[in-house]
């Protein structure tokens, strides 16, 4: 994969968005080897896997002129180098005193199936400090009874650890707008559910799964312990979709990406 990289364009479906940017990279001297696009519900997907062998002009110029291109047909449009290992995003976990979701996230990750670090732990109880702890994983913790006291502790410990994706792992409590709109389309809820719900937890899924009772046959605390299982797997799922860059959220809606290119290290973008 030297030499080569991967260029994304994403938006609302409009003509002549492949033959702008084909011409583009045609004019930087870049072969096109591979290109995978679709529509879905008006939103257009486009991936290149392109050779920047001979490439006429820097990398930096053309990102910036990628990024002219996305900026005048508004779409976001990204550049990424092929080859090498996948660099490793930081995940912050949030939680309050259910240690289920987290200890997946940890066994996943230790597993090696999350492409990604799990920088800090923040919660509003204390219970949880031991099991971050035990496995290397900074925690804090400030009470939530004075809500906006507990949304500026939470606001300064993610600035402090710069997270790419922040998990909502069993945490029991909203976060206000003021949070989301730090972080936008880079915070992952869980929220079992015997009925869906229309405002608490509005966002875009990406993922959802059941399991049935036999009702006359499972105690309550069976129930409980397979709910748990279920929930801890798909919120660990969800979070490995994210962090492989394997599904793209815009305008509410959430779009797998194909996956016929090979995995890629962040570059410029």
């Amino acid at each position: 994969m030297r030499n080569r990289a991967v260029v994304s364009v994403i938006g609302r479906d409009q003509k002549g968005v492949v033959a702008r940017v084909s011409t583009y990279l045609a004019s930087c001297n870049i072969n096109i080897e591979d290109i995978e696009q679709r529509v879905m519900e008006g939103l257009f997907i486009m991936t290149m896997l392109v050779d920047l062998s001979d490439l006429s002009i820097t990398l930096d110029e053309l990102v910036m002129g990628l990024r002219r291109i996305g900026e005048e047909i508004n779409m976001e449009t990204t550049l990424r180098l092929a080859g090498g290992p996948p660099e490793r995003k930081r995940v912050a976990v949030l939680v309050t005193k259910e240690p289920h979701c987290l200890a997946q996230l940890v066994q996943d990750r230790d597993a090696g199936v999350l492409n990604g670090d799990l920088v800090v732990v923040l919660a509003n109880h204390p219970d949880l400090e031991p099991l971050a702890r035990e496995h290397g994983i900074p925690f804090a913790w400030a009470p939530s009874s004075d809500k906006a006291a507990h949304e500026e502790f939470l606001l300064a410990r993610l600035a402090e650890h710069k997270p790419d994706l922040v998990v909502l792992a069993r945490y029991m409590q909203v976060l206000t707008k003021r949070v989301i709109d730090r972080y936008p389309f880079r915070i992952i809820n869980i929220h079992p559910s015997l009925l869906p719900t229309e405002q608490l937890d509005a966002g875009p899924v990406i993922l959802q799964d059941v399991f049935h009772i036999r009702v006359g046959e499972d105690a309550l605390e069976d129930v409980k312990a397979r709910g748990r299982a279920l929930e801890a797997k798909v919120l660990s799922q969800a979070v490995q979709l994210s962090l492989n860059d394997q599904l793209v959220v815009k305008d509410k809606k959430v779009i797998f990406r194909p996956g016929r290119f090979p995995r890629v290290a962040a570059g410029a973008s």
